[in-house]
């Protein structure tokens, strides 16, 4: 029973696979949404072991249906012969037609841009966090990072006591 205990602590914190941590920084997030991938094989064994990266990713909507484009996964070297890893393709998202219409009218109508903020694992499925965001000017940058460093300094007099 100990070990079913210990496999689950395990499972959950290696759930994360990648951040965009420069979303944050670069956008203000209004809401988020959580994503389904269409993945290839190869794709699944590359996230396994942590060859994604969401830095330069967006998300786009064409036709009806949202788009990862931009995410770079590398593939394994042990990867099939009969196949040729395509590192930077466009990946299908899945999500309900609710969501999409959200998205979507956020985007044509009031400028939104749609960013991954992180992949995680749910349920042994990959998952993409997504945010509905609006990009930060120089000034709002600047006054972020000084309630980060004021909150950061709080805590150390909090811990001194």
């Amino acid at each position: 029973m100990a070990d079913k205990n210990a496999k689950k602590k395990a499972d959950s914190q290696n759930a994360t696979i990648a951040k965009n941590r420069q979303a944050t920084h670069e956008y203000s997030i209004e809401d988020r949404f959580e994503a389904g991938l269409v993945l290839e094989g190869w794709e699944v064994k590359s996230l396994r072991d942590g060859r994604v990266q969401l830095k330069e990713s967006y998300v786009d909507i064409k036709k009806g249906e949202a788009w990862l484009l931009g995410a770079h996964i590398s593939a394994l070297l042990s990867a099939s012969t009969h196949i040729k890893p395509e590192a930077v393709r466009r990946k299908k998202l899945l999500l309900n037609r609710h969501e999409l219409n959200k998205l979507i009218g956020a985007v044509e109508r009031k400028g939104y841009t749609i960013i991954p903020l992180s992949m995680y694992w749910k349920n042994g499925r990959a998952k993409l966090e997504i945010g509905l965001a609006k990009g930060k000017q120089l000034h709002d940058k600047r006054a972020a990072s000084k309630d980060q460093d004021w909150k950061r300094e709080q805590a150390r007099i909090m811990k001194k006591g």
